[in-house]
């Protein structure tokens, strides 16, 4: 990798050498025409050479020098300012040491007189302002596009950079929400086997812990991957809600209505469901002795699907239901998953609904 620049430059002068050399070849044809024209004896392979000493070697001697330059100072041509120097610059020293270099090769150093020096000025003047002004605007051309390209690929690679590292924070996010609800569930689970265990049924706290084997497969294998279906998740409920019953028995009373194939194709966070359900649990049978009221439906509204929990609010639940770990947790959980997704949890006509929205996405 550290010859890399080399190779690059090794290869931008062998460029720089062949278009001048293509230059010098048409040019030495377009001599060697107009003397033919005229009737003047030439030897094209004579003005070629001519043509590539005289004209191109000061010339690549030049675009190598200034491309160099510019390469390893790109501040150079920042400002206005420093281009309009080394504009001066090359007016001042390269032009006058391109036409000595040029007098001497054509003999016209001979100077005897002021009259011989202002003609050599004359013809001087005349050589090389065209080929000299035109190749330190192409050079110039070359490094502003460069320039352009580097900061447009570097806008690119900040720009991928700054994606994956919101990728990676949100999939962190994503982890450290499941980390948190995955105990929680554990702990109610385990509350759920261990009232049985203290009751002394043991071959129903036995079924329990099977049940309990049961639910944390599924919550193991849902924590590796992003999506679910509300379907999975239906199910999860069903195996949830029947390890709850070996504690609440026949008080625990859950209705569901909408539940048809449309749930095989909505998408939703792993985990969903569970935790509305628990939430209406604890503000429910854990706040009366008599049986729960709590309904779980399924509607579709438009290009939404629309999922709710419901449960009565007791004079002993606290006062704010919403706040819960769990439904905290699904809100967040919802929106890193989608932008359309959304969950709303509020008391209404004596209940608390909460209703998440899940787009239908075709």
């Amino acid at each position: 990798m550290t010859d890399r620049p080399y190779f690059k430059n090794a290869k931008a002068l062998a460029i720089t050498v062949l278009l001048w050399t293509a230059i010098s070849a048409l040019g030495a044809l377009q001599t060697y025409s107009d003397n033919l024209r005229v009737g003047r004896s030439s030897h094209y392979p004579t003005l070629l050479v001519t043509w590539f000493i005289e004209y191109a070697l000061p010339l690549i001697a030049l675009s190598a020098g200034l491309s160099a330059a510019l390469a390893r100072w790109p501040a150079l041509i920042r400002r206005p300012r420093n281009v309009v120097a080394l504009f001066l610059g090359l007016v001042l020293v390269f032009q006058p040491a391109q036409w000595t270099y040029m007098a001497w090769l054509r003999g016209y150093l001979h100077i005897a007189s002021l009259d011989d020096a202002r003609q050599l000025l004359l013809k001087m003047l005349l050589v090389g302002w065209f080929s000299t002004t035109g190749t330190f605007a192409a050079i110039l051309a070359i490094a502003y596009f460069r320039q352009a390209r580097e900061r447009e690929l570097a806008w690119q690679r900040s720009q991928t950079d700054m994606l994956n590292l919101r990728l990676a924070l949100e999939e962190q996010r994503m982890l450290a929400l499941c980390a948190q609800l995955e105990p929680h569930f554990l702990f109610n689970a385990l509350n759920a086997i261990s009232a049985l265990v203290r009751g002394g049924d043991k071959p129903l706290a036995l079924g329990g812990i099977g049940r309990l084997s049961d639910l944390l497969r599924y919550a193991l294998a849902a924590s590796g991957r992003n999506t679910a279906t509300v379907a999975d998740e239906l199910r999860f409920v069903h195996d949830y809600l029947a390890l709850q019953r070996l504690r609440y028995g026949d008080r625990l009373r859950v209705h569901i209505d909408g539940d048809g194939d449309l749930l095989h194709d909505v998408a939703c966070p792993p985990l969903l469901l569970q935790p509305l359900i628990e939430n209406a649990l604890r503000h429910d049978l854990d706040c009366h002795e008599g049986p729960s009221d709590i309904r779980l439906s399924f509607a579709r509204d438009g290009d939404t699907l629309s999922v709710r929990v419901t449960n009565p609010i007791s004079a002993q639940a606290s006062p704010n239901p919403g706040t819960g770990l769990g439904l905290a947790n699904t809100r967040d959980r919802l929106r890193l998953m989608h932008e359309g997704a959304s969950l709303r949890a509020a008391a209404h006509d004596g209940r608390f609904v909460a209703e998440v929205r899940l787009p239908l996405v075709d």
